[in-house]
Parts: C-alpha cells; structure tokens; sequence
C-alpha cells in the first residue's frame, strides 16, 4: 500500500478498496485498516493526507457507531478512529509537519513562524495529539490480561501491533513539546503557562509509565528498541535544563546478517589493512622498500671502486634524510603531545565546570522551592484575608505594612545568601582550577621524563646502528684510506649529534625546574585561596544566623496575625446568626400579620379572581424554592447569609399576599371550595410561621424545611384552577396561539435577515474593491439598521399587545381574548406576515444588487414596501391601546425610527446608484461630431420607449392596488365590518 501511493502520487486507489470492505460490520477488520491507514499517513506520499481528508465524517460516524460496543474490539477501533481523525486534522492545520513527524530544530521554529501565540496553540494542539496517543495506549493494555505472557500469542500480538507506531509519535510529539515549552517560558510569564506545565507533567507521568511497561514485553524487543524517559520531568523555570534535555529516538533495528563469515571477513580485512597502514607508515618514515639491498655484499667481489664510491655517497644520502625524516617525526610528535596534553586540560576545565553547574543548580533549586513554598504559604495567607471585611482589612493594614517591610528585609537577606553562595562556587572553581593545574605540571614533568628516556634509547639504538655501519665499511674498505676518512667524518657527525642530545637534554631539565617553580607558586595561590574560602564560610554562616532570627519573628508575628483572624470570623458569625434571627423575626410578623386580616371583619367585602390567584401562588412557589437553596447554601458556608436575607423577606411579602388574595377569592367562590381554600390558606400561614420560628433558634437552624409551604401553596393553585371560568372552543385558543406563533415567526425572520445582511457584508468585504464596495457597505449598513428599527418596533408591538391583552381581559385568559377580538386578532397576523415577508424579499434584493444581478429600484421599492406593512402593524396594534399608555409612545417612537431607517436605505441606495453612474459616465474625448448626434438620436428614442413604458408601469401598478384592496377586504372582513 506504502509503495502504490508513491507509485501513483495518492491514496484513490487504496480508498476505493477500502470503501468495499465491510469494515462496520467486522471488528477486527475495522482495527487492521486502522493500523494500515496509520502507516500510510506516516509513510505514505505528501497526498495520501489530501485525499484521505474527505473521508474524515465517515470516520467519526464509524468512531460512534464502534464506541457503543464495550466489549472486544469495539472500543479499541472507536479509540483509534478518533486518534486517525485528530492526527489528519492536526497535520492539516500543520502542513509544515511530516507524516512521521520527522523535524529539526530549525524547522520547528519556522513552524511557529516566531510568533509566540502560534507556539502557544502549536503546543496545544500537541497536548491534544498525544493525549489521543496515550488513550489507545491504555486502552490497549486495559483490554490484555498482563499477568500471562499475551505478547507471544496471535491474539495479543494483533492489539499490540500498532502500538509500534505510537509509540515512534509519541516519542516525538514528547520531544517537541519540551522544547516548545522551554521556548514559551523565555516569552511568557511563568503564571500564564501553569496549565501547560500540568497537563505536561499528567502526560509525562503516563508516558513514563507506558514505556516502561512496552519495554518488559517480549513483543518489542525483537522489533523496536523503546527509549526511557528521565527520571525526573524538565523544569521549565530554569532556562539551562533545556541543555540536559536528550532527545528520545526510538531504534527499529535492521534484519541481522549471516553470523558465519562476518567476523572472519571482518578479521582478515582488519590484519590486511593494518599491515598495509604499518607498511605505507614504514615506507613514509624509512623510504621505499628495499627491493634492491643496499647492504648485499653478495656481489661485492664484482663490483670496482667506482661503484663502492657511489655505494658509499648513497649511503651517506640516505643516512642524511633518516636524520631529517627522525628530527621531523620528533617534532611532529611533540607538538601532537602538546596539542593533546592542552586539549585533555580543556575537557577536565569543562568537566569541572560543568559538575559546578549542576551543583549550583542543584542549591538554586533547593532554594527556589523553599521559596515558593513560603510564597504559597502568604499567598493562602493573603486570600484569606481579603476575604475577610472591609473593616477589618482597615485594621488589619498596618500590619501588612510591617509585614511587607520584613518580607522585604527577608528578601534582601536571600539575595544576600545567593551572592554569598555564588562567591563561594567562584572561589572553589578557583581552587579546582589550582589543583588541576598542580596536576598537569605533575603530568607534564612525567611526560618530560619518558620523553628524555625514549630520546635515549633513539639515541643508543642510532649509536648502535651506526657503530654497525662503521665496523661494515672499516671490513669492506680496510684497503682505502678514504673510506677511512669518510667513516672518521661519519663518526665526528654522531659525536656532534650525541652533543646535540645532550644540550637538549639539559633545555629539558631547566623546563623541569622551572615548572617545579611554577607548581610552588600554585600551592602557595591555593593556600591564599583556602583561606579566603574559611573567611566567606564564616561569614555566611553569620548571616544564616541572622535569617534564622528573623524568620522566627516573622512565623510569631503570622501566628499573631491568624489569632486576631479567627476571632474576626468568630464575631462575624454571631453577626450573622444576629442578622438572620433578625430578619426571620420580621418576616414570621408579616405572615402572623397576614393570618390576622384574614379573620378581621373589614376584609370580608374583599374580593379577588382566580388568575390573579394562582399568579400569586406561583409567584410564592418559585420564591420557596429560591429559599430552600439560598438555605442550603447558608447551611454549607455561612458566610452565603447575604443571599438567604432577601429570600426570606420577599417569602413573606409573597405568602402574605397569596394568604390574602385567597381569602378574598373564596369570598365569591362556591360555599364548598371556599371553606377548603379558606383552611388551606390558614394551613400554610401556620407551616410558614413554624418554618421562621426554626429559623430563629441556633439549634433547629439545619433541620428547618419548607417543603410543608411548598405543598399548601400546591394545593391552593389546585383549587384556584378549578375556580377558573371554562367553556372556550379549541378553534378560538388556536386562533389566540396563532397570534404568538406570527410574531415570533416574524421576530426569527427579521434576525434570519440581519444575520444574510452580515454575511453578504463579508463576503462583499472579501471580494470586492473601490468604489463597488463602498457603495455595497454603506447599502448594506442601511439595511442593517432598518432590521434592528424593525426589531425594536416588533418588540414593542409585542409589549403593547400584552399590555392590551392584560387591561382588557379581566378574569380571561390571553386566549380567550385573541378570540373575543378575532377581527382585530386576524388584522395583527396580517401585519405580522407581511413584516416577515417584506424583511425577505428586501435581504434577497439588496444580496442581488451586492452580486451585481440586481437594480437600485427595487430595493427602495423593497424598502418602501417593508416600511408600509410596519406601519400597517403599529395601526393594528394600537387599535385598542390607551392613548396615555407609555408603551404606545415607545410603539410610536419605533414607527418613527423605521421610518427614518426607511429613508436612510432610499438615500443610501440612491446615493449608489448616482456613484455607480458617474463612475460608468461616458468619453467624450474620442468621438466625433457625428458620432455624438447619433448617440444623441438613440437616447431621444430610449427616452421615449422609457416614458411609454412607464406609463404602462403606472396604470398596472393602479390595478394591482385596486385588485390587493379588494382580496385583502374580503380576506380581513372590511366589507362585513363596514355593514355592522
């Protein structure tokens, strides 16, 4: 499959057979094309992700469908399916990452594009990547049973299978997310990341766990090599932990070779190319091999002396360059002595260096931790004491203020402390540098000692070797005396040599001494040093002291300060407890208040209706039951009494007036239902004023209930219903749901066009330019603001209506008035329809005008049209107001606004349309006479046809009138109204 999709630059082929396959009926089929179509979009070409994201809905129906099955394969593959789809989605918001998310530094941080918000949302999405990850992980070793060996059987070993891709993104994704976080806590404050450093540390937990446990398997040993994440998470805090941060690689190794011939092989080659280097050695030191020997006498009684002479010069030669090819080998192995003897001093430096780095940071991170515990301890500290009131924070300020200044002097003293700190790792990387340097005068002077004793033996083997040439040549040439004189200057040139050596060898010793000094001069610099070091010790040690001394006056200062604390509380609750005894007492008088007129003579000619009744009692019962929540939070924290007080006066407001509307009820009520209304209304007056009175001892306080309340006033709203008039048809309450239904249908079209307007409003600033756009904005502005005056008048058309309905129905429902005025009813769903339609068919006029499809005209006319059936439904709607009712002036006041809204969207239109026309304004520049006086001809004759035209318009546009007249008569009843 890897090899089609490069074979044929995408993935249609692999898709079109998988769209066969039954994989919503099959588990296990499901799950194997997962792990296939994971390895395609890490492996596979750049276009399997373009041609697979089409797929993407199909894969989370199949997801859902999967995820109803708990057993067996079914949660595993839903698991998997919502990894796919998060992976696919996140390398298409990321194009810049791979399939196999393979990235360099360099090229993570030209994904983020070096903007620290898009490292913010690139790290987000990371978090969400590898928690998609790390759920199939789990999933997977949830659904084994790890105590048998389930990697060495076919059925563990098909659920494990995968997890070799996720474990190769998760390694990666873990990599990737350290560095971004490091990156985004050199930019950020260290508060703004908490959250990502908490979800990091929750992944890092599970991660570390999860490979720990991959690698015991006997699986993936054999295919993967799993990396082991460190011990401990990074800390983010400190910049330089991003330095010992390793990245995690996952290794699969390669298929293994014949064990039979390599190692032979590898030998034979190995002693065939290290002879071959020690003869290429050999001949760059000692020349050539010696295919002709230059010491094989075996010819020498054939030879004259000629050629002994030429013997003897070339042994002369070739002596020369021996001395030359040894003086350079000794030079060259000198200065690579030297270089190695300073390069191994440059790493132990560093080694050095380093151990004192980590050390230091160690001791920083101790400190650092310390700190933010105390941190957190005044932070706690601080928020309990801004909880606190405003009285005693003015109490409480001064000591803050002394608070503050000794928070400041500890400050100064922990500065102080890490100055003294650094000084000491300064002076012991001084002394480290002392004894290193003692070390390599020690080393040095042994090296200088093996290196006099290596020249030495060179020195005898050379005297030796041409002791042994000199005995050859006196045997060889005893009869020439010339030979003799060469060999006595041969001699006189060793001897010089030895001498040579021999200086050498005292420049050697004189280094030797003078480095011996230099070691003396050391030990005397570290001394100095040591005894520097005892003094800071001292001296920090004193001012430890000093801390200590002051962090115990600050802990009996802080214990001081939560004493006087708790006693505020303590008093604060008995003020509390005071104020809700207080108000319970007052509202237990109001309702006692209540059951007194209910037996007083005077309210016996009191009379009420039903619905006012039962809106009464509903009004009781929602107040019930915000004070049995308002208590129980009082219960839990009782510094929530602030919201229980006005629960508990507005209760009694509310069952006092309920009580007395139902006395007034039962007054012209049947005999039967006013005696039960009558002792219903006594029953909860009692079970109310018993609720208060438990309210008022500290000790029934928790186990005081209104559920008593809640059931009397039940009951009441029970008896008020059946008080209420009967008798109203169902084509009437039809009629009276009708009106509500126009209306919204109305309201939910008029905001349907605003949102069109919106969107035609973007998309005009997205794909036009100049002066079109200008012109569509400022059309398109209008007509917003004729929706929202349209809005504004529809609402309070509604409000107005209520009022109307509420005023004129008595003891009616809202029903059973819309049918009593059905005329008036009808007239207001007529009004309301056509405001809907109107707000259509503008939106669809000024969409065609914005395309360039449409005319000017008819969206004033459009404009016109709407502003006409909105004055329809404000006559309609204040047929039967009041004239001195403040919502007809608020309905008046809205006609004014859409009518001037009206206005705006003619002049805005015509103002475009003038633009449009001056900007298609004709050139006169090129045309010549006869040319304009014929252009003058045609447009005498458009005018004409035009003004034909327009008088045909006009006497169509008069019928049409007459004939909407005439059906909206018929349609409204004016006809039979005019005849009553």
């Amino acid at each position: 499959c890897i090899l089609g999709t490069h074979h044929e630059k995408g993935a249609q082929t692999f898709w079109s057979v998988v769209n066969r396959l039954p994989l919503s009926g099959n588990a296990v089929l499901c799950w194997k094309f997962c792990h296939v179509f994971h390895k395609l979009l890490r492996d596979g070409h750049s276009n399997v992700l373009k041609d697979s994201v089409r797929y993407k809905n199909e894969l989370s129906d199949m997801s859902r469908m999967w995820g109803h099955l708990s057993e067996g394969y079914g949660q595993l593959c839903s698991i998997y399916l919502k990894l796919l789809r998060t992976k696919m989605e996140f390398h298409t918001k990321n194009p810049r990452f791979p399939g196999n998310l393979q990235m360099s530094d360099r090229q993570l941080d030209e994904a983020g594009e070096n903007d620290v918000n898009n490292f913010f949302q690139l790290t987000v999405e990371m978090f969400d990547y590898l928690e998609c990850e790390l759920n199939l992980f789990q999933t997977v070793f949830s659904s084994l049973d790890m105590s048998r060996s389930v990697s060495v059987t076919a059925a563990g070993q098909c659920r494990l299978a995968p997890l070799i891709q996720v474990i190769l993104d998760c390694s990666h994704l873990y990599d990737y997310t350290v560095k971004l976080l490091f990156k985004l806590h050199s930019c950020l404050p260290a508060d703004t990341l908490q959250g990502h450093r908490d979800r990091f540390l929750e992944q890092f937990r599970k991660l570390k766990d999860l490979f720990y446990r991959s690698s015991n398997l006997q699986y993936f040993k054999r295919l993967i090599q799993i990396p082991q994440l460190p011990e401990n998470p990074p800390n983010f805090l400190r910049a330089s932990a991003l330095s010992e941060h390793i990245s995690p690689v996952v290794v699969i190794p390669a298929e293994a070779s014949s064990p039979d011939n390599e190692p032979i092989t590898d030998l034979v080659e190995m002693d065939t190319a290290s002879q071959s280097l020690f003869d290429n050695k050999f001949d760059d030191i000692f020349g050539s091999s010696f295919s002709c020997d230059p010491f094989n006498f075996n010819s020498q009684n054939g030879m004259n002396k000629d050629d002994k002479d030429r013997l003897i010069e070339q042994l002369y030669g070739e002596i020369a360059a021996l001395k030359e090819e040894l003086e350079n080998f000794k030079a060259e192995s000198t200065r690579g002595a030297v270089q190695l003897r300073g390069r191994a001093s440059e790493l132990e430096a560093e080694l050095a260096e380093q151990q004192h780095l980590k050390q230091q940071a160690q001791d920083e991170s101790e400190f650092l931790r310390t700190e933010l515990e105390e941190l957190k301890k005044q932070r706690e500290d601080t928020e309990k004491a801004q909880r606190s009131l405003t009285e005693i924070e003015r109490r409480a300020q001064a000591n803050e203020q002394r608070y503050s200044k000794l928070k400041e002097k500890y400050s100064e003293l922990v500065q102080n402390h890490a100055d003294l700190l650094r000084k000491n790792a300064e002076v012991t990387k001084q002394v480290t540098v002392a004894r290193q340097a003692q070390g390599d005068v020690e080393r040095e002077k042994k090296e200088l000692e093996d290196s006099f004793q290596r020249v030495s033996e060179q020195a005898q083997r050379k005297s030796q070797e041409q002791a042994e040439v000199l005995e050859t040549l006196k045997r060889e040439l005893a009869a020439s005396r010339q030979e003799l004189q060469v060999l006595q200057g041969t001699l006189e040139s060793s001897t010089q040599a030895g001498a040579e050596q021999n200086t050498r060898i005292a420049s050697l010793e004189q280094e030797r001494d003078r480095l011996n000094r230099a070691a003396e001069q050391h030990r005397g610099e570290m001394a100095a040093l040591q005894a520097e070091l005892q003094q800071l010790r001292d001296t920090l040690s004193r001012k430890q002291e000093s801390s200590r001394t002051e962090l115990e006056m600050l802990q009996t200062q802080l214990r001081d300060k939560e004493s006087a604390e708790q006693a505020l509380q303590r008093r604060l609750a008995e003020e509390q407890l005071s104020l809700l005894q207080g108000t319970a007492r007052e509202a237990q008088r109001m309702v006692q208040d209540a059951l007194a007129r209910m037996e007083d003579p005077a309210h016996v000619s009191c009379t009420g209706s039903a619905d006012c009744l039962l809106s009464r009692t509903l009004a009781a019962s929602e107040c019930t039951e915000r004070l049995r929540d308002a208590h129980s939070k009082y219960l839990s924290d009782h510094a929530a009494v602030g919201s229980l007080l006005p629960c508990l006066a507005l209760f009694a407001h509310l069952v006092s007036d309920t009580l007395l509307q139902g006395s007034a009820t039962s007054h012209v009520a049947p005999v039967e239902p006013a005696d039960r209304l009558l002792e219903l209304c006594k029953q909860c007056g009692s079970e109310a004023v018993s609720y208060l009175s438990a309210l008022q001892d500290p000790a029934m306080v928790a186990s005081a209930d209104c559920s008593l309340v809640t059931a009397c006033l039940g009951q009441i709203s029970t008896i008020g219903e059946e008080l209420r008039p009967r008798g109203l048809d169902v084509k009437q309450e039809e009629l009276g749901d009708l009106v509500d239904k126009e209306m919204a249908a109305t309201a939910a079209a008029i905001e349907t066009a605003s949102a069109r307007i919106e969107e035609m409003l973007s998309k005009a600033r997205a794909a036009d330019t100049g002066v079109k756009l200008e012109v569509n904005e400022r059309i398109l502005g209008s007509c917003t603001d004729l929706m929202q005056a349209i809005h504004v008048l529809v609402l309070a058309s509604k409000d107005l209506q209520r009022e109307i309905v509420e005023s004129g129905r008595g003891a009616a429902s809202p029903k059973e008035f819309y049918a009593k005025n059905s005329r008036w009813t009808e007239g207001l769903i007529s009004a309301s329809k056509a405001v809907g339609w109107g707000a259509t068919v503008m939106v669809d006029a000024a969409d065609l005008v914005v395309q360039g499809k449409g005319t000017f005209e008819e969206l004033m006319v459009c404009s016109r049209e709407i502003a006409a059936s909105t004055a329809q439904l404000v006559a309609a709607s204040k047929v039967k107001a009041d004239k001195d009712s403040s919502n007809l002036c608020k309905l008046q006041q809205a006609s004014r606004g859409v009518n001037q809204a009206t206005a705006s969207v003619v002049a805005s239109t015509k103002a475009g349309r003038s633009q449009v026309e001056e900007k298609d304004s004709m050139d006169f520049s090129s045309m010549t006479l006869t040319q304009i006086k014929r252009q003058e001809m045609d447009s005498q004759v458009r005018v004409l046809e035009l003004e034909n035209q327009l008088q045909k318009e006009r006497q169509k546009l008069g019928e049409l009138r007459k004939k909407h007249y005439e059906l909206a008569g018929v349609a409204e009843g004016w006809e039979e109204d005019g005849e009553c």
